[in-house]
């Protein structure tokens, strides 16, 4: 299992592998009125979490622990204090930092994934992508990749509703 993050652009975008060996790749963006960095984003997004995700994370780690993989438990609403590179954000660890990318890993033996969160000229960009190592980690994506483009989607669209 590699540990080694692709950059590609635009803004440094990063992948958790190269663009043809992902599973699932999935990016949106949205228009800022203000401009953040991508921590600041972060933590405003998980700060309101959807209110479904709870449960669907307590569903996601039954049956997942069942194969042997690890509780994430989910998303807090807890604000970070200072972070850096090496921390966790929840059960993310973060691989990257700068004023303009945050990117933020999970990595076990069925799947890796990274969600590469970019800021740039009031442009946020969510850019995930998934590299799986089995067939246990591609049918756990089977559910988990279309919900995921949804819950990126409207997470995205609260947060410009949030700042007006």
């Amino acid at each position: 299992m590699s540990n080694e993050i692709q950059k590609i652009q635009p803004a440094q975008i990063e992948l958790v592998a190269p663009r043809s060996e992902l599973a699932f790749f999935h990016q949106h963006s949205v228009g800022l009125p203000l401009q953040l960095t991508p921590l600041e984003a972060w933590t405003m997004m998980m700060a309101d979490p959807l209110p479904f995700m709870a449960t669907a994370f307590k569903l996601r780690d039954a049956i997942a622990a069942r194969f042997g993989v690890k509780r994430i438990g989910g998303f807090s609403d807890k604000t970070p204090g200072f972070v850096q590179v090496g921390d966790k954000l929840d059960f993310f660890l973060v691989e990257s930092l700068s004023d303009t990318t945050l990117s933020l890993s999970e990595r076990d033996k069925h799947l890796d994934v990274l969600t590469c969160v970019t800021c740039v000229e009031k442009t946020l960009t969510i850019t995930s992508s998934v590299k799986v190592h089995n067939r246990f980690g591609r049918i756990y994506m089977l559910p988990v990749a279309p919900a995921h483009k949804l819950i990126v989607c409207i997470m995205l669209r609260r947060l410009v509703r949030k700042l007006g």
